[in-house]
């Protein structure tokens, strides 16, 4: 779409439908057109130079068909042909979405009207134009003399004007709102330079063309998705202990967008940290063994486990043998209130 191709204008004249607004998205903003520097001046070979219902009617037979058009640039005054496709389901009004009026496009490279030198803290400084790149190319009414922006700026003194403006730099159009001020603190009511006539048209240069923009294809399982709503996920707030939780969808909420089955119903909270604690290595000791001799009875054996940090720092004998020679046991703890070593208590109790 909008292969640029020098082209004669068929029937010849210098009428046509100027192109005033795009809308994005739409069919004539994906074949390129360009808003007020393009005129539709021919249809699949015929040619639009009366303000009649042939470009309707064409467009109307042609929906969802691709047709050519004729498209006269004035900025560029170049001629191309453009491939079109006229549709009523791609989100707005109208076949292609654009705003079109029936004129001439002689002279249009002419009615701009440049912006010079623009004085700081003016009503043009506010309204964010730029000197010498900026001018201004249309506006809500028509405008093709000379007068016809200066009278126009003149009636809305005090009140927002909306107008078009293209930029050289950047080589984009854009709206402007701007409020005429006549006592803004300087001269005139804009606060600017503006030049007309030959010295200040848009000049041309050998720009690169400017890419067209593509529609983006849409999956058909994106658009089952997006159509999808987000479970909302509970309320449950995180933990400040240490361990933080993560809240879980319910299974009727699962059922209802993913198609799953009911289950078992899940937890509330699922600890995401330190869910086991670690296995702490158990000392394993020292089995020390020691024979007890006690008066009246048989002798005894105690075994007992101890933790190897607490024989730290002793020294036995053997290295560490726990079948060294017995160590006497000192018996005074068994004369304690209530205890007797004699062998008739111990074997009564």
């Amino acid at each position: 779409m909008g292969a640029s191709q020098s082209l004669n204008i068929p029937g010849g004249g210098t009428e046509g439908y100027h192109i005033l607004r795009v809308i994005e998205g739409s069919p004539g903003y994906y074949a390129g057109l360009e808003a007020f520097f393009d005129f539709i001046v021919a249809i699949e070979n015929t040619r639009l130079d009366q303000d009649n219902e042939n470009l309707k009617n064409i467009l109307k037979s042609n929906i969802g068909k691709e047709v050519n058009l004729v498209i006269y640039s004035s900025k560029t005054q170049s001629v191309r042909e453009v491939k079109i496709t006229p549709s009523t389901a791609w989100g707005g009004q109208g076949l292609l979405g654009v705003s079109i009026r029936f004129c001439s496009f002689e002279g249009a490279n002419e009615n701009v009207w440049h912006i010079l030198e623009v004085s700081p803290n003016s009503p043009a400084s506010a309204a964010g134009l730029h000197s010498f790149s900026d001018y201004i190319i249309g506006a809500d009414s028509v405008l093709h003399e000379t007068e016809d922006l200066f009278s126009l700026i003149e009636s809305h003194e005090n009140r927002p004007l909306k107008l078009y403006v293209y930029n050289d730099d950047a080589d984009s159009c854009r709206e402007v709102v701007i409020v005429p001020n006549s006592k803004w603190g300087d001269e005139g009511s804009l606060g600017c330079g503006i030049g007309y006539g030959y010295l200040h048209r848009i000049p041309r240069k050998n720009r690169p063309p400017k890419p067209i923009p593509r529609p983006v294809e849409k999956d058909i399982d994106t658009e089952k998705m997006s159509t999808l709503k987000a479970p909302e996920l509970g309320s449950t707030p995180l933990s400040t202990s240490g361990t933080t939780t993560v809240p879980v969808i319910q299974p009727s909420v699962l059922q209802a967008t993913f198609g799953a089955s009911k289950e078992e119903p899940l937890p509330q909270e699922v600890p995401t940290g330190h869910l086991i604690e670690p296995l702490k290595e158990v000392d394993p000791g020292i089995s020390v063994i020691t024979p007890i001799h006690l008066p009246g009875l048989p002798p005894l054996t105690v075994s007992a486990s101890v933790p190897t940090s607490t024989l730290e720092g002793l020294k036995l004998d053997d290295e560490h043998n726990p079948y060294s020679p017995p160590v006497p046991i000192d018996l005074s703890i068994f004369n304690q209130p209530g205890l007797s070593s004699t062998s008739s208590n111990y074997a009564s109790s």
